[in-house]
């Protein structure tokens, strides 16, 4: 039979990262390329116990629940949100997803009509890229710096495209690291609230901050910034990069009505998230045997030694023409190649050695980041990033000596 999809499914089929995918498979391959936290530091032990609990105890966690999640573990979350961001969020502002994903994807639904224009950063995640393309959003990049977009440029894009959202990470930007200062964060939240463009502000990455290293310290976020709760950011989080993505328990956090529309597509798309995964998960975060902020702090002191690995690294002479900033934060380094570099050429290159990145092609809608990689410190151990960067700089020094 010859299938006749629609045109826009078209963009699900040309992502390298399917190839990387089936690569990694192999004992022998090293994968820089995917946000992936380190299975290594999961609580298992924890989780086995909270799992055992559920499953002799807990009969209800095998049958169907509420499509907006289970309560007890929105009351949490709206607890611990006020407790560690001081965000004030009841529990009926709260729709457990499976993962940010769909948070995104569910909003997106409901929010967006093919034609839309929808500002994103530049570059930016290309999960969400995939979200807005198969929606078929106009999607308008918007220039950043070390601070976060550039509030000149969104004025400008807002005044001539008129947008129905804003998608932006403010914490630790995937894929550039960067985290928006306090004063950047007051201006896009200005410009937006004044021209009523949703933010969706995703924070996936917030907990894997290394402030204690860089001196920094946590911001708040936009939805906490905004005095009157008028409605204008829907926070989204996960789970997933602090405890374990297999319980593909995330959030979207905001307003009721927003939080409605988006349960009620989730019905037609799930019903609901796991129910038995988001029993063990609270379950896991009401225990006396684990803490989840002990448990972070953790994860933040491997991460920095990593993420210090991975600079170290880019200091040796096959990235001397290189240019990137240390993130204070998140999952990545986002690195500009020597000139006249190709990312998607130098991945080639790197996988016939076996080693891979995400090229900085899949991180815009465009060409601007084709120069551009972003290289994971996370999800490698200590000797499979050493020699995953050995393998990437043989790769890069082969094509410096040709140019």
């Amino acid at each position: 039979m010859q299938f006749s999809f629609a045109s826009r499914a078209q963009t699900l089929l040309s992502s390298p990262l399917r190839d990387i995918r089936e690569l990694a498979k192999r004992d022998s391959f090293i994968s820089l390329a995917e946000e992936l936290p380190a299975e290594e530091l999961f609580p298992l032990h924890s989780l086995a116990e909270s799992a055992t609990t559920v499953l002799s105890e807990d009969p209800l966690a095998l049958q169907y629940g509420e499509a907006q999640g289970y309560g007890p573990l929105r009351s949490w979350l709206s607890q611990d949100l006020a407790r560690r961001k001081e965000l004030s969020v009841g529990p009926e502002q709260i729709l457990l997803t499976t993962g940010t994903q769909q948070a995104i994807d569910l909003l997106v639904r409901v929010y967006v009509d093919p034609g839309d224009p929808v500002l994103v950063e530049n570059p930016t995640s290309p999960g969400l890229l995939q979200v807005l393309r198969l929606q078929g959003a106009v999607i308008i990049p918007v220039e950043g710096d070390q601070e976060g977009m550039l509030p000149g440029k969104l004025k400008e894009l807002i005044d001539k495209h008129k947008p129905k959202l804003l998608m932006a990470a403010p914490n630790f930007t995937n894929p550039t690291g960067v985290m928006w200062s306090l004063a950047r964060r007051k201006q896009v939240l200005e410009l937006c609230v004044n021209h009523h463009t949703l933010i969706v502000e995703d924070d996936s990455y917030g907990d894997l901050y290394f402030g204690d290293t860089h001196g920094q310290k946590r911001i708040p976020s936009m939805y906490s910034l905004e005095e009157k709760q008028g409605g204008h950011v829907l926070y989204v989080g996960s789970f997933s990069k602090i405890v374990a993505p297999a319980l593909r328990t995330g959030w979207a956090a905001g307003n009721r009505q927003v939080i409605q529309m988006m349960t009620a597509v989730k019905q037609m798309a799930d019903w609901q998230s796991s129910m038995l995964n988001q029993h063990i998960l609270h379950n896991l975060l009401e225990s006396k045997h684990f803490q989840l902020d002990e448990h972070i702090a953790m994860l933040n002191r491997e991460y920095t030694i990593r993420l210090k690995l991975m600079v170290e690294l880019l200091k040796r002479n096959a990235w001397k023409d290189a240019e990137y900033v240390v993130p204070p934060g998140g999952m990545f380094v986002w690195v500009k190649l020597p000139p006249g570099l190709d990312g998607d050429a130098l991945l080639r290159g790197s996988l016939l050695k076996g080693a891979a990145f995400l090229p900085g092609s899949m991180c815009s809608d465009g060409n601007d980041s084709r120069e551009c990689i972003r290289l994971n410190f996370t999800h490698p151990g200590r000797d499979e990033l050493l020699l995953g960067m050995n393998l990437i700089s043989e790769a890069l020094l082969e094509f410096t000596a040709r140019n």
